[in-house]
Order: C-alpha cells, then sequence, then structure tokens
C-alpha cells in the first residue's frame, strides 16, 4: 500500500513524525511549531505568512476560532483595485485565492491511527475521513509517529471534509429528479448549481433506447435521462470517488438497472444515438480534486470530447455538448475558438438551448469578476456529425 508523505517535528525535545494528508496537494510544511489556547491570532497570522506550520494541541472550537480570526486578516489585507483587463483581473483572483488558502492552510490539527481528532471538544470526524481518506491503516505509521498523532491535517481541509460528508449525509434536491436528491462524495462535484441539469432535462431526446453520459460524476444527467425513458444508459469516468458516488445515486434513485457505470477516459466502446458531456467549462489549472470538474487545461477534456463525437454517434445521432459561456467573457477561449473546434471533429450545430445563471454570484457586485458572471449564459449545444 502506498502511504502519505511523512512530516517531522520537535515537540517536547524529542523528533516526532506523522502522515501528511492534503487532498490539494500541498506539500508538507518544513517547519512546525506547537499552538494552543494561549497562542495569539496575530503571532499565528505571522508565522503562518513566513511559511511556519502550527500543529494545533488546544481546544479544537478555539482552533476554529483562530482559524477565523487568521481568515480576517488575510482578507483586510490592502488590495489594489482590479485590473479594467478581465483576463487579468481573473489571473490576479485566482492567485489571491491560492495566497489566502495557503495561509489559511498552516493551521493543523492531528488525527490518531483511527482518523478520530485527539483534541478537547472535537466532533467525531472518523466517518467522514474514512468516506474522504478510506480507511484507516495504522499498520503503516512512520518511525516515530505517536498512536494520537498519526495524521497531520490542514483544518480547514478536514472542516471541509466535514462539509463534504454533511453534503452526502443529505444530499442535493433535484427538481429535474421530481425533488430526489443526488447525493455527492467528498471529491465529486455537487449538482447544487442546476441549470445545466435542467437544459438536459428539457432538450428533446433523439432516441430512447442507448446514451453515453461522458464524465458522469455524481451521475446525475445518466440519472435524469434513466428517469426520461431512455432505456440504457452508459455512464464513464476516470475518477474511483466518482464511480463509486454515481452507483451509489443511480441505486438510490432507482435507475441502476437501467444505467452501466464504467471507468473510461471519455468515451466506452461503441456508437450511441445520444452522446452527452458536461466537461469542465473554464480552462485554467486545478488546485484541488473537486476543481477538475470546473476547470480544464488547455480545455483537454472538451477537445477530447469533440475530436471524438463523430467517431461515437450512430447515423443521424446527437451529441449535447453542455457548456458555459463564463470563460468567454473571462477571455479565456473564443466562440470562434469553440466553433473551429466543432468543425475540426466533423461536427456541426443543430440548435443550441440556452439558459441564465440563478446562483447568487451572478448577483455579487462585489465580486471581483461580476461583470463576467452576470454575462454569463449555459448553453446545450445539440452536435450531429457533419455530412
Amino acid at each position: 500500500m502506498n502511504h502519505p508523505p511523512v512530516v517531522e517535528w520537535t515537540e517536547d525535545e524529542q523528533v516526532r513524525t506523522a502522515h501528511w494528508r492534503s487532498e490539494n496537494g500541498a506539500r508538507p510544511p518544513r517547519r512546525i511549531a506547537i499552538a494552543d489556547d494561549r497562542t495569539r491570532a496575530d503571532e499565528a497570522y505571522r508565522l503562518a505568512c513566513e511559511g511556519t506550520a502550527l500543529l494545533w494541541r488546544g481546544d479544537f472550537h478555539n482552533a476554529r476560532q483562530l482559524l477565523t480570526a487568521l481568515a480576517r486578516r488575510v482578507d483586510r489585507r490592502p488590495r489594489k483595485a482590479p485590473p479594467a483587463d478581465v483576463t487579468q483581473a481573473f489571473h490576479l483572483h485566482r492567485a489571491a485565492q491560492n495566497q489566502r488558502a495557503r495561509i489559511l492552510g498552516m493551521l493543523l490539527v492531528p488525527l490518531d491511527a483511527e482518523l478520530a481528532v485527539p483534541l478537547h471538544r472535537a466532533p467525531d470526524v472518523r466517518e467522514a475521513c474514512t468516506r474522504a481518506y478510506g480507511p484507516p491503516d495504522g499498520t503503516g505509521l512512520p518511525a516515530g509517529a505517536s498512536g494520537d498523532t498519526a495524521v497531520l491535517v490542514s483544518l480547514r481541509e478536514l472542516l471541509g471534509v466535514i462539509g463534504a460528508n454533511e453534503w452526502r449525509r443529505k444530499g442535493v434536491e433535484i427538481p429535474a429528479l421530481g425533488g430526489d436528491r443526488i447525493h455527492p462524495h467528498y471529491g465529486v462535484f455537487s449538482p447544487a448549481r442546476g441549470e445545466y441539469v435542467d437544459l438536459v432535462a428539457e432538450a428533446p431526446l433523439p432516441d430512447r433506447d442507448l446514451a453515453f453520459d461522458i464524465g458522469t460524476g455524481t451521475g446525475v444527467l445518466a440519472s435524469v435521462l434513466a428517469r426520461r425513458g431512455v432505456r440504457r444508459v452508459v455512464a464513464t469516468d476516470q475518477d474511483p470517488r466518482a464511480l463509486a458516488c454515481a452507483r451509489e445515486n443511480t441505486t438510490r434513485l432507482g435507475v441502476a438497472d437501467q444505467v452501466e457505470i464504467v471507468a473510461a477516459d471519455l468515451f466506452p466502446a461503441g456508437r450511441a444515438p445520444l452522446v452527452v458531456c458536461n466537461p469542465p467549462w473554464v480552462p485554467a489549472k486545478p488546485t484541488s480534486p473537486v476543481e477538475h470538474a470546473v476547470y480544464d487545461p488547455g480545455n483537454q477534456m472538451l477537445h477530447g470530447f469533440l475530436a471524438g463525437l463523430a467517431d461515437h454517434l450512430t447515423p443521424g445521432g446527437e451529441g449535447w455538448l453542455i457548456l458555459s459561456d463564463l470563460a468567454e467573457h473571462l477571455g479565456l477561449r473564443s466562440r470562434a475558438e469553440l466553433l473551429a473546434a466543432f468543425a475540426e471533429g466533423g461536427l456541426t450545430v443543430l440548435d443550441r438551448l440556452d439558459i441564465a445563471p440563478r446562483h447568487p454570484r451572478a448577483r455579487d457586485t462585489s465580486d471581483p469578476l461580476h461583470v463576467a458572471r452576470a454575462a454569463e449564459v449555459t448553453s446545450l449545444w445539440r452536435l450531429g456529425a457533419a455530412e
């Protein structure tokens, strides 16, 4: 079994070690200081900005308060007015987000060998951590690790793990499924923003025998197609978390007999009269697993889908590309580039269905990207093979 990286620090004049967990790929901190209820927020902020992580040994609720205090200090730092160029504004916004995440990620908490938090007033996180990280493996602890500090994780990430587990328990109500719920797993993009689901629920079906759902994620689109009467849906993904999530959701929704979940990079074998894909919408580098559903470096998945679509359609079949034009408003991809990719893939546009965003950020005038978000439109492109 491959174990996570090992982090080392000195505590009580002894060298200690533990496994390092970071879902966003952050490297283990080089310097770690011990912090507790006596640690002042200003001192913690100074150390975090200098690159020293703080391993918390005090009350769990006080750790959460310190994290909030650190966030206030990050957010009140003076910032320059956003540049007029929207593309530059996007890149500066992403850089500021990454810097904020780096500083807040410096507050660490321990997990024991059973993935519990051995701190006063800590919640029971074992189920959430097991679902996110996999079952604990107490046999693979590094030399020097103690039972109460087998793993170090940033408090910010741990709170995300806890929150994701609550979403998984409660689920997300999907109007296109008659109000039934989709239960997203940790690291799998939640369909909380449902405009694109509504498009798939309303577009005219070319055939009800077979459909492919490329990059199924939670399985929400495959489930909508099955509920619409498509007799067989082959749903693909290459992320093990997404595959497990889609299987669980299609079973919950009673469509598992209609939906086959397949591990594949884009297309399954064969052809179908309907091939659906909702790729990441913004060509930028993701910084965490869940961001892979939003950011697609170099439009790799988009171009891969368009390049292979014609070869996976039956005669007269349709490919449904669900795509926001946010990247166009951000200057990251032009409409001309998208249309050229259609042509290069031997595709023609049969129709386009549009829907405006309903999420709150489209109305948040304090957002540095507000102009682009307010103008955003999500489209379902009905594509066919050019003759």
